[in-house]
């Protein structure tokens, strides 16, 4: 499989079912060469006249399987942010 086959494929969360949007880029190892994330545009700011937010990393080993329309991720959980002090 070639990377722009990869691009032609639309992400899906399996946890809550939703569309990340298709790869843009692959991150990977110089020295192996093996691919080790996938990278995704960020959702758009009002409309994408302001731009993107931050573009979504998925790790490789997150990918639950590849299809050939699809690509099932189970993307890692973010923590949950620091209590604010009182």
């Amino acid at each position: 499989m070639r990377v722009i086959d990869l691009r032609q494929k639309e992400v899906i969360n399996i946890c809550d079912c939703k569309s990340l949007g298709c790869p843009i880029d692959v991150e990977f190892n110089r020295e192996t060469g093996v691919i080790t994330a996938l990278i995704i545009p960020g959702p758009g700011r009002f409309g994408g006249l302001f731009g993107r937010d931050n573009d979504i990393i998925i790790p490789w080993d997150c990918i639950c399987q590849i299809g050939d329309d699809i690509i099932l991720v189970n993307p890692p959980r973010k923590p949950p942010p620091p209590p604010k002090p009182c």
